[in-house]
């Protein structure tokens, strides 16, 4: 009993560690295929429900949190070099906010979806950048646009909301969504 429960840690511990190569679409999807991670058929099901194509989810995340289940801002400093806050409550796959991540479990009715999973991050990056279009008119493919939103809320967006930094990360993840793209039709997925 006690090797089972063992070797079931380790399989769950290994789903959640970061894919080798977070910069090839298909390295990564055959890293995280499997019986209790297939990240692909998550990604492909929530292209199904919102129409945001995989590329774009998988480059959003992949600037966001370089596909790390626990990832959190970096802490600020107080007097230099004290670990103090962290400037939000982003975390997990997608980064979300917990107020933001609070509402998506309300609006989709999935009450036990948490940010350390996968599927429930790519399906919460659908969600939000299909509300994104709903709210700012954005085209599901426009992944520069859709990070803007994404990073700056859709008031922000709306607002102009955004800095020389934000800008760069949204071409980061345009640029890596074409490259996802060209890569799932060389690989066959």
């Amino acid at each position: 009993m006690r090797a089972a429960v063992l070797f079931l840690l380790l399989v769950l511990a290994g789903c959640a560690s970061t894919p080798d190569n977070i910069n090839n679409a298909c390295s990564v999807f055959q890293q995280r295929d499997g019986w209790f991670n297939d990240w692909y058929s998550a990604a492909k099901r929530t292209e199904r429900s919102y129409g945001v194509p995989v590329p774009v989810l998988m480059a959003t995340i992949r600037v966001e949190s370089g596909f790390k289940a626990n990832a959190r801002p970096p802490r600020k400093k107080l007097l230099g070099f004290i670990p103090w806050k962290r400037p939000s409550s982003a975390y997990g796959y997608s980064q979300a906010l917990d107020g933001t991540w609070a509402e998506y479990k309300r609006a989709t009715g999935k009450p036990v979806a948490t940010r350390r999973s996968f599927a429930d991050a790519v399906d919460f990056v659908g969600w939000y950048h299909y509300r994104s279009n709903q709210k700012n008119g954005i085209a599901l493919n426009d992944t520069y646009n859709l990070y803007l939103a994404y990073y700056a809320g859709h008031g922000g967006y709306a607002r102009g909301n955004f800095g020389s930094g934000t800008r760069r990360a949204a071409q980061k993840a345009a640029a890596m969504a074409d490259s996802y793209a060209r890569q799932i039709r060389s690989c066959g997925l």
